[in-house]
Formats: structure tokens, sequence, C-alpha cells
């Protein structure tokens, strides 16, 4: 999730936790520690390598084997300071537990990659029912919160918070309802064009969980199709595109892009631009627009030799894309792919 919903998250989960006399310090308390584990990207902003930026972003810090006893001790020095947690410990323990657990919760439900089991040796978590941000979940919280800092003791406003917290987890539940749905055609679509035990994944398009997008990887490559819940029937209709699958394997032991490979399941796309071997992480974007490429090795005329990480930014018309992506939810393609 976006540092902006992360607020309300915590905002909202503390006024429905904590006594009403406290409501309003609540909101500002959730918002802090539902934002505190996203403080990680300070130290990582030390490191020179955007892959090491990347791969160490929503890993200590967003553990489950670790934030609960994070809680425990940020509560306990606030409870020996006297003041609210002091009057209610019980209701401001659950507060802070609640508040700095349900982050990474919530952060797993995209498709980023969260170690919520850090530091086992686990491939980050992406169930990738959400797009990072969505007005569906951001603008109930707004409300909730506004609404019960605005009553503050009065009894609607546990009542707005409960209400926002409820609307949102039905629309969780919903978006892997809809990820179901498209992965159950995934699967029989792919199975048709030879594809069937390919490594795959779904992902909503931005800001909505009605147009899915569909990567299956392939022996020289991968495939890419869309699927609209509203409009499409019928198979899902993929196109192709090459990856330079021997230069990745070529490289594959090194540990910036070994690292790299475990963080985003290998869903990577290869090519060579410009004498340098490029890595494409797969998962954010869509061709040709994506979020992460890195440089990672460059051809000396005998083989390819590690260079540090440099990540690449091209160009991306971001409006062309979400006025078509618009259309799209509401109009099956007209054109065949694959």
């Amino acid at each position: 999730m976006d540092s902006f919903t992360h607020l309300f998250i915590g905002g909202a989960i503390a006024a429905a936790i904590a006594p009403a006399g406290h409501r309003r310090a609540a909101i500002l308390a959730g918002a802090a520690l539902n934002t505190l584990p996203d403080l990680d990207v300070l130290p990582l902003l030390l490191s020179d390598d955007p892959i090491v930026r990347m791969t160490w972003h929503r890993a200590a810090t967003h553990s489950l084997l670790v934030l609960p006893l994070v809680a425990l001790a940020l509560w306990a020095w606030f409870r020996s300071r006297g003041g609210r947690v002091a009057q209610a410990p019980r209701a401001w323990f659950w507060i802070f537990q609640a508040c700095l657990l349900s982050h990474p919760l919530f952060d797993a439900f995209t498709i980023y990659g969260t170690q919520l089991f850090w530091p086992l040796p686990v491939p980050p978590t992406m169930w990738s029912s959400v797009f990072i941000i969505d007005p569906l979940i951001t603008l109930p919280l707004v409300l909730g919160c506004v609404v019960a800092a605005w009553l503050g003791a009065r009894p609607g406003a546990k009542r707005a918070v409960v209400a926002s917290l409820a609307f949102v987890g039905v629309y969780l539940g919903w978006s892997l309802v809809a990820k179901s749905i498209v992965e159950r055609e995934a699967e029989r679509s792919l199975a048709a064009i030879g594809l069937a035990d390919a490594p795959r994944f779904t992902v909503p398009m931005p800001f909505n969980t009605l147009l899915w997008r569909v990567v299956a990887m392939t022996p020289d490559g991968f495939v890419e199709g869309e699927r609209s819940i509203v409009a499409d029937r019928g198979p899902i209709r993929f196109t192709h595109h090459p990856s330079d699958i021997e230069a990745l394997d070529a490289v594959r032991g090194q540990p910036q892009v070994a690292r790299l490979l475990w963080f985003n399941h290998h869903f990577t796309k290869a090519q060579v631009r410009d004498g340098q071997l490029v890595l494409t992480d797969l998962r954010m974007g869509a061709e040709p627009d994506y979020s992460f490429r890195f440089a990672v090795a460059e051809h000396d005329g005998e083989g390819w030799r590690p260079i540090p990480a440099r990540q690449l930014e091209w160009p991306w018309e971001a409006s062309r894309r979400l006025g078509a992506m618009w259309t799209r939810i509401w109009h099956a393609p007209a054109d065949p792919g694959l």
C-alpha cells in the first residue's frame, strides 16, 4: 500500500480499539504506528545499489516474526511513562500490535513483495489482488477517520471507523474472489496454448479490480494477456514477447542478479541495450512500460562482466495508458492475440 493509505489504516484501527476519551489521540498514534515499518527506506537511501534498495525494502521492518516484539517494546515503554497508555493498557496493547502487524499484511495484498517471515529465507509474499494505490481502499478509511476525529468521544465515531474497516475488509475479500476468477480462466487459456505448467502471475491493473494482467513465462520469453471481468468472454488472448534467456542464464550466479530473481520470483525479462544486459521486473507495469529496470552486466567481447547495478528509466506514457485502461475495462479487444 502507498504511504498515504497506511496513515489512515492505522488511524482507523486505533480509533476502533481505543477508549472513547482517547479516540482522537489514537487516530494520530495509529497513523504513526502504521507508517513506522516504511521507515526502512531511510537507511536504504545510503546505498547506491538500486537492487539493494528494492529487495531489502519490506524486509525486517515488515516481518511478522519481528513486529510483535517491537510492538510489545513500544507499548511497555509508553506505559512506563504514564499517560493514556497507562490509563488503558489493554486497549493500547492491542492498538500497538494491530497497527504494526496490519502494515505488512496490507502490503502483502500487492505484488511488490513483502518478506513476512524475515529472517527466514522465504520468498516474498505477493498475493497481488490489489494495486498499490486503490481509491476504494483509501477513501473509506479517510472518511472514517475524519468522521471519528470530528465526533471524538461520541458513539458515532466508533461506528464510522468500524464501518470503514468493514468496507475495506469486504473489498479485499472481493479482490481475492476476482483474482480467483481470472486465474481459473488463465489456467484454461494457457493450457490451450501448451503452457499449462508455465510459471505465471495475475495482477490488477492500476486503481481497480475489474481489469487484470496475466503473465506466464515461456522457454524463450513470456506471454502477456488482459482479462476484464466485466467485458471479456472466452479464452484470454496472449501476446508473446521475447527475452534473452541465454544472456540471463550467463549472469544468474551473480549475487545481485540472484537476489533480484529471488525477490521477484524469477518474473524477469532480459534484453541487451547499448551493450549492457538489462533485467526488467515484469510484475510492475505492462509491456513495454515497467517501473523497475536494471543494467547489471556488460559484454566485454568474451562474455558478460558484472557492473554496479544501475536503474534505468524509459519513457512511460501514463496518461495514454490510463485512458486506454478505462476503456478496456468495459470493452473486449477487437484483435486476437496469440
